[in-house]
């Protein structure tokens, strides 16, 4: 009777222990297909030159993914291959006609069918010159764009230009939005409509009927509108893409919010302090302010301030504009200050903040909505004080609060700003870690999103098509 029961059980024993064989084995070799997910660093890329994308849609391609030893699966890929730090997003860009972008600059194609400068060698002219002064503030679109233009001479930069839109992570509307705002938000005579209002009715337009767009309703584009009163007419029509902005204060929730969008810093105004060895004891100043001080809407706690500081030792909070050299002055103020006011404006972000972090005189920030660029990845309480805008205006609450900092801990922060000041650098060429390379980085960390709320859109489409 007993060897009868073990004869049965011996035999699923070595049934199962077969089966788990088998399955282990095939383990081992198995490779997920298409997750839709950014493809890990030195996979396989396909660079464009400038202007000479393909507007080819469909179904995206099956990525490249790593083996145990950080390869590609393709053992012939290596030829092509980007080094460990390869582009953290693969883009694809719309060649868009110059009106949208470096045309708004005063630059004409060389020839017919050209889109872009051409950047791709060390013979070919400079890029056309984004204009100064507060211009220059939300300029990000300008660096982005040329960052990919240019992205054929350095496919292992933080992005990488694609010539087929199936192969992209992220597809990007090079629209100079914040500079048609600011120099063509007015009708001129006799224009009825302003240039630039219809030139968003025409990016629309333009993007509604294109089929990246309709293939995942949007969900994948980048738009940057920057300027908090720029893309005014179509960020409801857009919304459903990610919107690269200075913040939210002028948005309603339901057309951007952090949890679809990016934030991104200003272009500082003031000079980067570099080589600065002036510590707490070189900066005779203890607390600066210098700007707009009767602003509208949430910029009301300015003049509470105003009136409650001003006679303050060692402090200096004082009325300046860029009409009267203010960037310089300002950048002259806070390299000599310890503490540097960041107060709530119009709207909850000012480019006061990320010139006090060049100039390394630690932020004290008091704006209650205010959001940060790649706050994901920075911790700002290392580098700065936050202060809530109803302490703030407590007597005497905000200069006990920066008196009791001690040298030991103003010093660490003062350490620090000098580490991340690297990030807040626009510039072209772009460089490891700059302004530009952290927002595709930005960028590139929103792509997993993005996937999830296309996936599942998708659950019964395909089934409903068989009805």
């Amino acid at each position: 009777m007993a060897r009868t029961l073990l004869l049965p059980l011996a035999a699923a024993t070595v049934l199962v222990a077969s089966t788990i064989f088998l399955f282990a084995a095939a383990g081992a070799r198995w490779r997920p297909a298409d997750t839709g997910l950014p493809v890990p660093p030195r996979a396989v890329y396909v660079p464009v030159t400038a202007s000479a994308s393909s507007n080819t849609t469909g179904a995206r391609k099956e990525l490249s993914f790593l083996d145990e030893n950080g390869g590609p699966d393709d053992p012939g890929a290596g030829a092509a291959r980007c080094e460990p730090r390869a582009a953290a997003v693969r883009v694809f860009m719309y060649d868009l006609q110059p009106e949208f972008h470096f045309g708004l600059l005063g630059w004409s194609p060389p020839s017919p069918g050209s889109v872009w400068p051409d950047l791709t060698n060390d013979a070919a002219a400079p890029p056309p010159r984004y204009p100064g002064g507060l211009n220059q503030q939300h300029s990000v679109v300008y660096w982005l764009t040329l960052d990919l233009v240019s992205s054929s001479s350095a496919p292992c930069g933080a992005a990488v230009r694609v010539a087929d839109s199936r192969d992209a992570d992220l597809v990007f509307v090079p629209f100079f939005a914040s500079l048609s705002y600011n120099r063509h938000s007015r009708p001129v005579p006799p224009e009825k409509v302003s240039r630039d209002k219809a030139l968003q009715e025409k990016l629309v337009g333009y993007l509604s009927a294109r089929p990246e767009w309709k293939r995942y309703g949007g969900a994948d584009h980048v738009i940057v509108a920057h300027h908090p009163n720029s893309l005014v007419h179509a960020r409801a029509a857009l919304s459903p893409a990610v919107f690269v902005l200075s913040d939210f204060g002028r948005y309603h929730p339901r057309v951007a919010s952090l949890e679809k969008d990016v934030i991104a810093p200003y272009k500082h105004m003031a000079k980067t302090f570099v080589n600065d060895s002036a510590g707490f004891d070189h900066r005779p100043t203890l607390l600066y302010f210098r700007g707009a001080i009767y602003r509208k809407e949430g910029g009301s706690i300015r003049q509470e301030l105003y009136y409650m500081l001003k006679d303050e030792k060692d402090v200096y909070f004082s009325f300046g504009s860029v009409q009267d050299h203010g960037a310089s002055k300002a950048s002259q103020g806070m390299c000599s200050s310890k503490f540097c006011l960041n107060i709530a404006g119009d709207t909850p972000s000012s480019n006061r903040l990320f010139d006090a972090i060049v100039s390394h005189c630690v932020p004290v920030i008091i704006s209650d909505d205010i959001e940060l660029p790649y706050e994901d990845v920075l911790d700002y309480s290392k580098f700065s004080i936050f202060v809530r805008s109803s302490d703030a205006v407590k007597k005497g609450y905000l200069m006990r609060l920066i008196s009791g900092v001690s040298k030991q801990q103003w010093t660490r922060m003062w350490n620090r700003l000098k580490e991340v000041d690297k990030h807040f650098e626009y510039q072209y060429p772009s460089q490891k870690d700059d302004a530009v390379q952290m927002i595709w980085q930005a960028l590139a960390r929103r792509v997993p999103a993005i996937q999830l709320k296309v996936h599942r859109s998708s659950r019964f489409s395909r089934s409903d098509r068989g009805k």
